[in-house]
Formats: structure tokens, C-alpha cells, sequence
């Protein structure tokens, strides 16, 4: 979304800040960065552990084959979720898991897992929040094209139904497609995610049968699910900055604004696409014969509840002699490929701000005037943040614990801006830390370490981080420490 700028500062606040009754606490993680088991119960191979076997792909050679071992310490893990007083837990499902070639019926030994997963879940208070899809295509479905063709988004309709039937009567919020954009621009446009190709039409193609298999599944969710299910998708929206107040740049950011974001709200929240990014990306793809009569009538259904990922803001401008510098696959921020309306745009990093171990501006006036835009554009639409987090470098000390002030000023920070874009008016219902616990972060490998619990990786011994023990206490309160309380 293009920056509205808020005049509060963080200092404005007052003293021990408190969230609304009935915000939801959680932390998240996805399959294929934290289960491991890559092999077991009849999983097959995703894109992800296609991509991470080629050379040159991910730092080091790093695969999920082991991960966080989540898939066989899940019971421990659940018990640290206890310990920490989350209410929710944010997880996705392997896809290849469940149903390995991504048609036909599901294997139950993979469903088992998730049952398994959900109960324990249950039985602690923790409200389990399923995403369908985090990146982790069935390699074979890739092998028949992928996103690319339309036949996939079928598939994953079919998929959405067989979890539903299988996890409808233990989860109550479903979130169809975790960050599309991703999936879409880094997958297919820019090469440096699964699964690693770079063709201009192809990725315009696959966001929209991303679109469309989100549509195609919160019908079948609805159609199998309880009236009391709660249906979502998760974006993570660009909160998108003119460099200058230049009418060139403002039009960089209008066109990063479509291609970024607009290309998912426009026919999701609105029922169509826009006209700007229509007529930017053009020279690409016919959307004319790509779009079939019906397909926004299919996309454009309601949903419950919209996730917000957010991790830092993207500046840009249109270019001058030097200028545009940041080339970051991370979660999307600033990766945008010349063949998809971003022609003659440059992208800067922020100027005089902190940066996280991903080299990304720390930027917590981001997430509050993104939420508020969101709310702006889209009035009664409820708002959850689902992935909010820093990567920063974590080391165990001699006496055993992990100290990471630098997490703990950035979520002090951003859950502040969260609150304040409660009281300014957006109606945000939760909050999801970036990650529960140190993971496979992607095409770094295990280089960074984003966890509030960190992971040892040769002995999978878990030890919570002092941002871990402080978010801990914010949930206890229900709220931000006082400032005279910092940790």
C-alpha cells in the first residue's frame, strides 16, 4: 500500500499500553522450515526440497530434509508454546505430505501427523490456525507446469477440501495461501525462490492462479467447514514509499503498489483487477484470454479475516544515474523483476535506521501506517498480523541462555505500532511472531536466525531467547511493559 504517514511517535504512547479484550498472542512457522522428515510417512518431494538440492540455490547446500525436527518433537514444542502463553499457533501444512502428487486422495499417515499436531494443540489451549500453502509446491505438479497453468489451481481446490474434511472438526481459522506474491515473483519471476524460474509471463500467469486457487478453496472450505470457521489469506503487502515527492517517483510507487499489492487485493477484496497494472504489465501477458469469464466471480469471495505480513517498508524511485540498490529475496520486500510494470524504478534502503541480520531497515511506523491503509482501503475488513519478526545473530553464551536485546527493542517497537493502529482505527484482531523458533530461512539456509527460541541444529536442543521470557510477559499483561520497565 502507498505510505500514509502518521504523525504519533512511538514516545506519544502511554505508559503500559494494553490490547483490546479477545487480541489473539501467537507465533508461527511453516512446514518446510521447521518439520523435517522429508522422506517419512510417504512424503514426496516439494519444489522446496527440488530447489535445495540444486548447487547454488541455498547458502551452504542447507535443505529442510532435518529442519527443526519439528515433525518428531512437535509434543516438546507444543509444551514451550504452553510455557509462553500463546493462544494461537500458526502452522502449514506439507501439501506433498498429504496428498504426495498433489491429486487424488489423501495419504492418512500424513494426515495423522496434522491430527496428532492439532490435538496436542487442543489439549493445551493453543488454538491450531492451518495455512494450506507456504511455498511447498508437489514437485510433480510443478513438473506439469506449476502455477503457471490454471489446472493447478483445481488441484489445490481439491487439496483445500480433503483438509477440510480431515481438520475441519479440530481448527477453526484456515488461511488459503500464505504470501502469493512470493510464490509468484520469486518463484517464477526473479529465480531466487522454488522454483527457481525466471519468465516474465509465467509470473504474471501464476499470481493469478494463485488468486484463483484461493477463490476455488474458500469455496470448498466453506462448503465442508462448521458456519463458525473462520476463512483467510495471508499477504504480505508492501508498504510502498515515494523516494522524493517527484511526480516520477510517486508513479514508481504507484506501479510497485500494483505489482506488489494491488494484483492480490484488486481481484480478492475487490472483484477485479486494477486497470493501472492492466495496462503496465500488458507487454507481458494477454489478460484477456488469461482471465476466463468467471474466474473473479470465483476469486472475489468473502473471507473472514485478512493476514498482514510485514517486515520492513519499500522506497523507491524513479531512477537517476546510481540510484537502486537493494536486490532481497527474504520475504519479497524489495525483489521486483523489469518485466513486471517496474521498468524505470529503483529501490533504496532506508536512510539512518537500524538494519536486522537480513540487512533490512527496522521501521515500525511501517506496520502501523500499512494497517492503516489496509483499514482505509478496505473498511470492515478484520486484520491480523501473521508474520512480524527480525533475524538477528543469536549466540548461546557460555552459562547456556541466548540474550537478543536487539529482538526485543524490534517487537517493543512493532507491537506498539500495532497498537497504535488499533487506536487510530484498524481493526487488527492478533498478533503472530516471526518465528517460534529458528528455522530453514529459505534461500539463506540456516545463516539466519529469526527464532524467539533457538535451535541448536546438530543436537535439536531448543533454548528460549530473552525476547522469548519478554513475550512471554507481554502476553501475561496483555500488554507493552511501561517504558520504565525495559527489559
Amino acid at each position: 500500500m502507498t505510505a500514509v504517514r502518521s504523525e504519533t511517535t512511538p514516545q506519544q504512547a502511554t505508559a503500559a499500553p494494553r490490547f483490546p479484550t479477545g487480541f489473539v498472542w501467537g507465533a508461527a512457522t511453516a512446514a518446510y522450515q521447521v518439520e523435517g522428515a522429508a522422506a517419512e510417512a510417504g512424503r514426496t518431494p516439494s519444489i522446496w526440497d527440488t530447489f535445495s538440492r540444486t548447487p547454488g540455490k541455498v547458502h551452504n547446500g542447507d535443505t529442510g530434509d532435518v529442519a527443526a525436527d519439528h515433525y518428531h518433537r512437535y509434543r516438546d514444542d507444543v509444551r514451550l508454546m504452553r510455557e509462553l502463553g500463546l493462544d494461537a499457533y500458526r502452522f502449514s501444512i506439507s501439501w506433498s505430505r498429504v496428498q504426495p502428487t498433489g491429486r487424488g486422495p489423501a495419504v492418512e499417515r500424513g494426515l495423522d501427523f496434522y491430527r496428532r499436531l492439532t490435538d496436542e494443540l487442543l489439549e493445551a489451549g493453543i488454538a491450531p490456525v492451518a495455512t494450506l500453502y507456504h511455498w511447498d509446491l508437489p514437485q510433480e505438479l510443478e513438473d506439469a507446469g506449476g502455477w503457471p497453468v490454471r489446472e493447478t489451481a483445481d488441484r489445490f481446490a481439491d487439496y483445500a477440501a480433503l483438509m477440510a474434511d480431515a481438520l475441519g472438526d479440530r481448527v477453526g481459522m484456515w488461511t488459503t495461501l500464505n504470501e502469493p506474491w512470493c510464490s509468484a515473483f520469486l518463484g517464477y519471476g526473479s529465480g531466487v525462490h522454488a522454483p527457481g524460474r525466471t519468465d516474465a509471463s509465467a509470473t504474471l500467469r501464476a499470481a493469478h492462479h494463485l488468486n484463483l486457487a484461493h477463490g476455488r478453496a474458500v469455496g470448498a472450505l466453506r462448503d465442508r467447514l462448521p458456519a463458525t470457521a473462520q476463512t483467510s489469506i495471508t499477504l504480505n503487502l508492501h508498504q510502498v514509499r515515494p523516494l522524493t515527492d517527484s511526480p516520477a517517483d510517486a508513479d514508481a510507487a504507484r506501479r510497485i503498489d500494483a505489482v506488489g499489492n494491488r494484483i492480490f487485493t484488486g481481484p480478492i477484496l475487490d472483484g477485479a483487477y486494477p486497470d493501472d497494472l492492466l495496462a503496465d504489465t500488458a507487454h507481458v501477458v494477454d489478460w484477456s484470454k488469461l482471465v476466463h469469464d468467471g474466474d473473479l466471480a470465483a476469486i472475489f469471495r468473502p473471507i473472514d479475516v485478512l493476514g498482514v505480513n510485514y517486515y520492513a517498508p519499500t522506497i523507491v524511485s524513479a531512477p537517476t544515474s546510481g540510484a537502486g540498490d537493494t536486490r532481497d529475496d527474504g520475504h519479497g520486500q524489495s525483489d521486483h523483476s523489469p518485466w513486471t510494470g517496474s521498468e524505470h524504478i529503483a529501490f533504496h534502503l532506508a536512510e539512518g535506521r537500524p538494519r536486522t541480520a537480513m540487512n533490512w531497515a527496522i521501521d515500525p511506523e511501517g506496520l502501523h501506517d500499512l494497517l492503516l491503509d489496509v483499514s482505509r482501503d478496505h473498511p470492515g475488513l478484520p486484520l491480523m498480523v501473521t508474520e512480524n519478526g527480525a533475524a538477528f545473530d543469536d549466540h548461546v553464551s557460555p552459562e547456556g541462555t541466548v540474550a537478543d536485546p536487539e529482538r526485543i527493542d524490534y517487537l517493543r517497537g512493532h507491537l506498539d505500532a500495532v497498537r497504535r493502529a488499533i487506536e487510530d482505527g484498524a481493526d487488527v484482531r492478533g498478533y503472530f511472531l516471526w518465528s517460534l523458533m529458528d528455522n530453514f530461512e529459505w534461500a539463506y539456509g540456516y545463516s539466519k536466525r529469526f527464532g524467539a527460541v533457538y535451535v541448536d541444529y546438530a543436537s535439536q536442543l531448543r533454548i528460549p531467547k530473552a525476547s522469548a521470557y519478554w513475550y512471554a510477559d507481554v502476553i501475561r499483561r496483555h500488554g507493552l511493559p511501561a517504558p520504565e520497565e525495559r527489559s
